[in-house]
């Protein structure tokens, strides 16, 4: 006989998780939109009601837009750069060896370290003066560049660090996903005498398109969350050049005190970032295959 405990207990099993995921997830975001209707200074007890000013305010700043095209350029960039050389290596790699066993281990190690570890490596590498970089190219006859203190190569320069920090992961979620692929594919089109590109066009990309769709999504989450490179080796510089849009809620948000005006700025992320996932979502799931 099935008692009102009975029924009850899932909800309670599951009771924990929700509150804890409402408490710092659910909450936050309509605080944020309550926040973003008022005008505050984050010191001040009282709160002055401005409406849908602060949208207006910030679609109309110069500064603003600024952000958006550097966060967009960073975001196409970073997710292109970082798929497409994950997949080249994925499909190098995707062997036995030791050879491949250790490049496998190498390149994923940049993931497992910290953000700011990876900032400050990359801000002494990049230094114009000492930096590595600067050397490598110097062997080539090229002069040395101001990698994060010239406006043409700052964003650039994030955009490098962010590839190599995140193309070891993609690469080894590639490899997953090639090896998942059933061996009798491969020895059908060897059969077929089908030729190396029309098989990876025909038969490997398409079976590898759940991982692509998957990957391309966390990208780009993680591409408009960029934070720590930036506060740690350009603080949103030169001339706002690489600020983009966290960091940008961020000195509104904590240095300026303008917290209406960042929550609408954060308003605006996501809004931005559900409709990207919405589109992208609605345009390439019918292309992907699970089978």
């Amino acid at each position: 006989m099935t008692t009102a405990w009975d029924k009850l207990r899932p909800y309670g099993m599951v009771a924990p998780a929700i509150i804890i995921f409402s408490l710092f997830f659910i909450y936050p975001i309509f605080y944020m939109i309550y926040l973003s209707l008022f005008d505050w200074n984050f010191v001040s007890p009282t709160k002055s009601f401005v409406g849908i000013q602060n949208f207006r305010d910030l679609l109309t700043d110069a500064d603003f837009r600024k952000v958006l095209s550097n966060t967009t350029i960073y975001t196409i960039m970073t997710v292109t750069l970082t798929t497409v050389l994950a997949l080249l290596l994925a499909l190098w790699l995707n062997r036995k060896g030791i050879l491949h066993g250790f490049v496998q281990g190498a390149i994923f190690s940049p993931h497992i370290i910290s953000l700011v570890s990876i900032s400050l490596l990359w801000s002494w590498l990049m230094d114009p003066e000492y930096g590595l970089m600067n050397w490598v190219i110097g062997l080539f006859g090229f002069g040395k560049l101001a990698w994060l203190s010239h406006p043409g190569t700052s964003l650039i320069s994030l955009v490098i660090v962010a590839v190599w920090k995140g193309v070891g992961y993609n690469t080894l979620v590639f490899i997953a996903g090639l090896q998942s692929i059933p061996g009798d594919i491969y020895e059908a089109a060897a059969l077929d005498r089908s030729k190396p590109w029309t098989t990876f066009m025909k038969l490997i990309l398409p079976m590898l398109s759940p991982t692509i769709f998957f990957l391309v999504i966390i990208n780009m989450l993680g591409s408009f969350q960029v934070f720590e490179t930036i506060a740690i080796m350009t603080q949103g510089g030169p001339i706002n050049s690489t600020n983009t849009l966290v960091y940008y809620i961020y000195e509104n948000g904590f240095r300026f005190f303008k917290i209406g005006y960042a929550s609408a700025a954060g308003v605006i992320l996501l809004g931005i970032v559900g409709v990207l996932t919405l589109v992208y979502f609605r345009l390439l799931s019918k292309r992907v295959h699970y089978r």
